[in-house]
């Protein structure tokens, strides 16, 4: 069984392991160092990006997961995106720098400004239902990034190699095509084949509370 890991240290950690759940994979919490030894792949999910670099250099994972990120695939949902950034604006400290792009914080306004909307997702071969909560705005991309998802012409996700981040939280619906094509097309690991997709019209239309 593939183990993949998730960052564990703030944020919406517990639905990302869900979802890989239901693909059949190992989930496995990664809060300090050691937790990041024999993983497959990582999902660095949504939360507060500056709490979670300084918990990074607090806890001693800044190191060993700027070299995993660079090894190994990597998924970065909303916070985890701008975590995986070249540029993000003042933080506390400098991103990972992953993916070559810069991103703007909160740029599509406070959490009562959340909102979903169907998105064009041409790795999956149809639209995607996203959920925007307090979302990064894609401002730049350079060479060598290719969009993966796009509201409008607006790029909402982003892949450089083996590392992906996205704006939005997949995590937060019943579709499963995000994670499954991370794992299987850019991570390259042999998943549960009998767990349906749900298709992005059947994915909830309302927010969580």
């Amino acid at each position: 069984m593939p183990r993949v890991g998730v960052l564990a240290l703030q944020g919406d950690f517990a639905c990302h392991q869900r979802s890989l759940a239901a693909l059949g994979v190992q989930a496995v919490r990664v809060s300090m160092p050691q937790d990041l030894e024999g993983l497959n792949a990582l999902v660095m999910p949504g939360g507060e990006s500056t709490t979670m670099l300084r918990l990074l250099e607090a806890t001693g994972l800044r190191v060993p997961i700027e070299k995993f990120v660079r090894e190994k695939p990597v998924l970065g949902t909303c916070a985890g995106l701008i975590l995986l950034a070249r540029e993000a604006g003042t933080l506390p400290f400098l991103t990972l720098g992953a993916i070559d792009v810069a991103v703007e914080r909160n740029a599509y306004g406070r959490q009562i400004d959340s909102f979903s909307a169907e998105l064009d997702t041409p790795v999956l071969g149809a639209p995607l239902h996203g959920v925007f909560i307090r979302a990064p705005r894609i401002r730049s991309v350079g060479e060598g990034v290719e969009v993966i998802a796009r509201r409008g012409d607006e790029p909402v996700g982003v892949r450089q190699g083996q590392a992906v981040g996205i704006a939005f939280h997949p995590e937060l619906t019943q579709d499963l095509r995000l994670h499954r094509w991370f794992l299987e097309d850019v991570a390259k690991l042999k998943i549960h084949p009998a767990v349906p997709a749900v298709p992005a019209n059947d994915a909830p239309k309302e927010l969580p509370r």
